[in-house]
């Protein structure tokens, strides 16, 4: 398995392949989304444990740090677009959601037909607009992700109201775990406990733990952790700090957990995030 290092350098955050998906690439990783409209039959695929076999239309959507090969590809049999993990991180309704999203790896044209088509009308348009030298080209492809991410969000999130039904999955459940999600990414560089948390959302310390681990499939701290790691990330980003400053301002309160939380969350030390990120790989 190999760490992929993606040079955002036109447009910072976004990168579009025409066709020149290669025919084979080894296990490998990167902290972007790549999402793949297939071309041509023949493609063989693999994102974590799972072999997909996608039929032409189909889609393939690969998370931020999830092992994924290319076994076969067609020659110029598919198009992708990469784009950076901080769309849905920056984003409370998306991070919210996240671990509903990352399970969607494979969408069918035979099963989804009118999502797959508005998906691959829009990662259309984002080649269309990524190809110009328009004003405002980065803008103008993220607006057309998030359309995308919405897209997705909407299903897999109608899926999991289905997988476990609407008394499990109600509107005011849902609202609770936004207000808790963007309470904890306000206050996630100070000593916040779930109990704080769940006060803010007028819960019980019981019950809210119980939906939040069933809504996001995360504990409250391994949450909070990402959180920080992701603060970090933003913080090493600027040279003037140290490391150890930029863990203490994410909100670790020990350099020995901040190590350890980061390179478990991005398959590096914070001091190579920092290395690679001077090179300007993501």
């Amino acid at each position: 398995m190999e760490r992929e290092i993606i040079n955002f350098s036109e447009n910072h955050g976004v990168t579009v392949a025409d066709r020149s998906c290669p025919v084979k690439f080894p296990a490998h990783w990167h902290n972007a989304l790549e999402f793949t409209v297939v071309f041509d039959k023949g493609c063989i695929y693999r994102i974590g444990d799972v072999i997909y076999k996608p039929q032409p239309g189909d889609i393939l959507l690969v998370w931020p740090r999830e092992l994924h090969e290319i076994k076969h590809m067609p020659a110029r049999g598919s198009f992708f677009i990469q784009f950076s993990s901080r769309m849905i991180e920056n984003n409370t309704d998306l991070a919210a959601a996240k671990r509903f999203l990352c399970k969607c790896h494979h969408i069918s044209a035979e099963k989804e037909p009118e999502l797959v088509k508005k998906i691959t009308e829009l990662l259309y348009k984002i080649k269309e607009i990524y190809s110009t030298k328009e004003y405002f080209i980065e803008t103008k492809c993220k607006i057309q992700i998030y359309e995308i991410l919405l897209l997705i969000g909407e299903h897999v999130m109608k899926e999991h109201r289905e997988l476990i039904g609407n008394e499990n999955f109600s509107d005011k459940a849902w609202d609770y775990i936004r207000t808790a999600c963007s309470y904890i990414s306000e206050h996630s560089a100070e000593e916040i406990t779930q109990a704080e948390v769940a006060a803010e959302t007028g819960l019980s310390p019981y019950y809210f733990s119980k939906i939040f681990k069933e809504y996001t499939r995360m504990t409250f701290p391994a949450y909070l952790a990402g959180i920080r790691v992701q603060n970090a990330i933003n913080l090493l980003s600027n040279e003037s700090l140290s490391i150890t400053e930029c863990a203490f301002q994410a909100g670790f309160q020990s350099t020995t957990t901040f190590n350890k939380t980061f390179l478990e969350s991005t398959g590096c030390t914070p001091r190579e995030f920092r290395k690679l990120h001077s090179q300007g790989g993501i």
